[in-house]
């Protein structure tokens, strides 16, 4: 089965940070995020919160944002399911 999630959220990575497709669609699970990405740097990360809030249609609480967080790839996609399935 294919997960809608992690194909949007993949589509929105690339978006937002200019992954390229190929780099995108290679994220595992264990893939490092911020501090891993030098494209996801502190000023790209409100741009990706962003974006995730619009595009997945949920709200993001300053309190929920941290580095455990955007620390890999499988926990951001996590947090998303997390959130649509609360919404």
């Amino acid at each position: 089965m294919i997960d809608q999630t992690d194909t949007a959220l993949r589509s929105l990575l690339n978006d937002v940070l200019g992954l390229g497709t190929a780099r995108a669609a290679a994220l595992t699970a264990d893939s490092g995020l911020f501090g891993a990405l030098p494209e996801l740097d502190s000023m790209a990360v409100a741009g990706l919160l962003t974006e995730i809030e619009d595009r997945f249609d949920v709200v993001i609480e300053d309190d929920e944002v941290d580095g455990e967080m955007l620390g890999t790839y499988g926990k951001l996609l996590a947090f998303i399911h997390a959130k649509r399935g609360a919404a």
